[in-house]
């Protein structure tokens, strides 16, 4: 009876196997309803087709990002696990304390797919309708404005502390638990500015109850084109943006890596894929993984300095 079984179960482990291996995760770290959830379910299904494998697309939230992200970083270096990460990766480096995993050295750059451009939103009961008239303003009366961010080390507390250290002034930070929330004490007044992702701001740009002063990017966006850019405005230097892509196990070969990267790219020329990419304030550009891990390099550096001056940190 014993010796009749062992072929069955070998032919279901083999059958798991083949199945397995015909399924690829993109995991992304964060709930559901984000940018990076919401863009992984936009290119999931045509990736699968283009790679002739069943994408599926996996949430593995908490601690900022770093549970997902230490998941793949242990994953077997084969292609089948991936993450759609951010900037947020690159923070993360320099944010915590301790991390169970290098973000650079236990990653390797896949695919990238785009950029997401900020926008410093102000209250309307504020003067100041110019970053120039913002600056001049805060500067006049220091520690009496407050900012609202998604909370501790995210991108919107980073961006505007930055922004804040290259401008010298002096403002109040407090902490939400999400982008929208922030964005909403602007709108009701109890705050008095917000850098939040264009996404979170586009729907806003009518709204009588706050005013859009400037891009976080090195120029100027496509999606708000009138908007000046805040180093042009009158805080040289500043530039604060974020990547979007595709992340693996240090260690993929680049027989399996490349046919990623080549997909990625192709489906970046679709106009199905380029209109979705547009409704989530996604500017699209594909790189060669070298090209993108390069970047993941020179953002890590960057997101280094960026920490620093902000002063935040998680233990």
């Amino acid at each position: 009876m014993i010796r009749r079984s062992i072929p069955c179960v070998l032919a279901l482990a083999a059958a798991a196997a083949a199945a397995q291996s015909n399924v690829t995760r993109i995991v992304v770290p964060f709930g559901a309803g984000g940018v990076q959830d919401i863009l992984a379910r936009a290119i999931s299904a045509e990736l699968g087709a283009a790679l002739g494998q069943k994408v599926i697309v996996e949430n593995r939230a908490g601690a900022g990002g770093t549970i997902g992200t230490a998941s793949v970083a242990k994953a077997a270096p084969d292609g089948h696990t991936l993450i759609l990460s951010a900037a947020s990766h690159t923070i993360n480096g320099s944010l915590y304390a301790t991390l169970p995993y290098d973000p650079i050295r236990d990653f390797t750059g896949v695919a990238h797919i785009g950029s997401v451009e900020y926008v410093l939103m102000v209250s309307a009961a504020l003067p100041a309708r110019t970053v120039g008239e913002f600056v001049d303003y805060a500067r006049a009366n220091p520690g009496k404005l407050n900012y609202a961010t998604a909370g501790n080390g995210s991108a919107t507390h980073l961006s505007m502390a930055y922004f804040a250290g290259l401008a010298g002034i002096d403002m109040v930070h407090v902490p939400y638990k999400a982008t929208n929330e922030a964005v909403n004490e602007v709108l009701a007044g109890r705050s008095h500015a917000v850098i939040a992702a264009n996404i979170g701001a586009l729907g806003f740009v009518k709204d009588a109850r706050v005013r859009m002063l400037g891009m976080t990017s090195a120029k100027r966006s496509k999606f708000l084109p009138e908007l000046p850019t805040i180093a042009e405005s009158g805080v040289p230097g500043y530039e604060f943006d974020s990547w979007l892509g595709l992340l693996g196990p240090a260690g993929i070969p680049p027989s399996t890596l490349e046919p990623i990267n080549a997909a990625v790219g192709t489906l970046l020329k679709d106009p199905v894929i380029l209109e979705r990419l547009a409704k989530q304030g996604i500017e699209p550009r594909a790189l060669s993984p070298e090209a993108f891990n390069a970047l993941l390099r020179a953002d890590f550096a960057k997101m280094a300095r960026v920490v620093k001056a902000s002063g935040a940190r998680v233990e």
